[in-house]
């Protein structure tokens, strides 16, 4: 039986030769072709194939055989076919995309947990935040990105709407695709590690209007860096 490892090494390689491009929709492919170029059976080859389809990249057609689809057909909300965009040609498209995304969602959701939240989340972004003051002083950019992501998992899946809470996902490949391809500063900008505890702290208070202000000054700061970065070629703001 091949081993999973297997599945996803060629599943990682497919998938990035479809969403970089490489192969263009309309393209037709074969198991054949897939197990011949990456040494594999008919059968990971085709399991591969499942799981493509299963992301919108392609789908098997009677006759045609199994053909790759345009973007508009992918599911771009999952987590495999972000982080193959973002390790791709289309990566600064990509940011902009997503990030406009979190501008639309994440304030909201930091003015629901104002509303709705457990007093062991409050206390626990509170926590988060003050940890990642701590962290980003020093620049250790792998603790505070486990930080981040979990202060923002946090803040979506408490918000009281579950189709926010679906996003916690998303938010994760975004923040951990800007640190591992070096579009984040050395150490965290202070404006951001003050609108983190902002947020933090406005969550706690129940202040769903402050929450909301702070988390939308947190990604709008964001938004600009990535436009700053377009036009100068520099790493932008923290989350």
């Amino acid at each position: 039986m091949p081993s999973p490892a297997l599945h996803s090494a060629v599943l990682e390689a497919v998938g990035r030769s479809i969403t970089s491009g490489d192969v263009p929709a309309g393209t037709s492919l074969t198991l054949e072709a897939i197990g011949a170029e990456h040494g594999v059976s008919r059968t990971v080859a085709r399991e591969v194939m499942r799981l493509l389809e299963g992301l919108g990249l392609v789908r098997s057609r009677r006759r045609v055989g199994i053909v790759v689809l345009p973007m508009a057909e992918w599911n771009v909300l999952d987590p495999h076919v972000i982080r193959w965009r973002l390790a791709g040609p289309g990566r600064d498209a990509q940011l902009r995309t997503l990030t406009e995304l979190r501008h639309a969602v994440e304030p909201l959701a930091a003015a629901g947990a104002a509303r709705h939240a457990s007093p062991e989340a409050r206390a626990e972004l509170v926590d988060l935040a003050a940890r990642m003051r701590v962290l980003g002083s020093a620049g250790d950019l792998e603790e505070f990105l486990t930080l981040d992501i979990r202060m923002h998992e946090l803040l979506l899946r408490a918000s009281g709407n579950e189709m926010f809470g679906a996003l916690a996902d998303v938010v994760a490949e975004v923040l951990s695709g800007r640190t591992h391809l070096g579009l984040m500063p050395a150490s965290p900008e202070p404006e951001a590690l003050d609108q983190h505890e902002a947020v933090a702290r406005a969550v706690r208070d129940g202040d769903a209007p402050a929450a909301e202000q702070a988390m939308a000054a947190l990604v709008g700061e964001v938004r600009r860096a990535l436009g700053a970065a377009d036009t100068a070629d520099t790493p932008g703001a923290a989350s």
